[in-house]
């Protein structure tokens, strides 16, 4: 008679560990953050693989692909260890205690916003482990799909997806110039003004970018000669360099910008935006982020 699959000799080390391997494809990025030997964690691969008799794994040239039992084996062990989690939290709260893991996934410009939040949660919640990770809109929407965290900000939610979303507050999409800029003094500037102007970009998939793109068809308006740099730091050492001018959030301008950038008031802007907490539809959220939920939505509520 055949082992049910609960019977044989798999541990939950080894699937920690396949499940870290899995997500990054990589048996050394694996063994980095598990502080973990290289062969160790082969060893413990193939224990697994054997305990379960499949293949999870197969590699061509030097890249590692799941194979659909791996891919099985990855959703069901992403499950596994959230009941974990929750069950971990809830025994927890019935000590009275605050513990837990606290997954965070976040659009760049919510950088801005998110960890001036998430400090003083951490210091009322000491014993709360976080993971905080940042990427552009279709890096956290990809979160998102696999289920990878607890909670989620996005400027522009993929509403294609079966989420819930809570509006956080308002990210106005403003145009940023040199201090000296020839209009940088003006008290109005016409978007005709701004021809020939050199264009400094987000890359494709930010959902600043969306936004612009969006803003500027429905507007009929034309962004000249354009230059992709993928991160807001570097658009706006650039604009101060005088390479461009550029179309950012509002808070990422004032939040340890340079003081040789300003605002420039043109007509049509800002460009209203907002950011969303967003959850999978359905999702059950841990103890911890609930709690980083309502603490969100009444800190961001009162500074409305």
């Amino acid at each position: 008679m055949k082992k049910r699959l609960h019977t044989r000799q798999a541990t939950f080390r080894q699937l920690e560990v396949f499940r870290e391997v899995a997500e990054r494809l990589s048996v050394t990025d694996a063994a980095r953050v598990l502080h973990l030997a290289q062969p160790t964690v082969s060893t413990q691969l193939a224990r697994l693989a054997q305990a379960l008799d499949a293949q999870l794994f197969e590699q061509i040239g030097k890249k590692l692909y799941l194979t659909d039992v791996g891919e099985e084996l990855l959703t069901t062990s992403r499950e596994l260890f959230e009941v974990l989690d929750r069950l971990e939290m809830r025994l927890a709260q019935r000590a009275g205690l605050s513990v837990g893991r606290l997954r965070l996934g976040v659009v760049t410009t919510a950088k801005y916003l998110v960890p001036g939040l998430l400090g003083p949660f951490c210091k009322s919640h000491p014993q709360v482990e976080v993971e905080f990770q940042v990427g552009n809109r279709a890096e956290i929407r990809r979160r998102l799909q696999d289920n990878l965290d607890d909670l989620y900000v996005f400027s522009h939610p993929p509403r294609e997806l079966d989420i819930e979303l809570t509006l956080l507050t308002e990210n106005p999409l403003v145009v940023i110039a040199p201090s000296e800029h020839p209009l940088a003094r003006r008290k109005r500037v016409r978007w005709d003004e701004l021809a020939g102007e050199r264009w400094l970009m987000r890359e494709q998939g930010s959902g600043t970018r969306h936004a612009i793109e969006r803003h500027c068809e429905a507007q009929g308006l034309r962004l000249d000669n354009p230059i992709t740099i993928a991160s807001n730091e570097a658009i706006k050492e650039s604009v101060a360099a005088g390479l461009g001018v550029a179309i950012l959030s509002r808070l990422a301008l004032t939040h340890m910008a340079p003081g040789n950038l300003v605002e420039l008031p043109v007509d049509g802007f800002p460009i209203a935006n907002s950011w969303y907490l967003v959850v999978p539809r359905g999702k059950q959220l841990s103890p911890i982020a609930e709690a980083f939920k309502h603490y969100l939505l009444s800190e961001l509520g009162a500074a409305a």
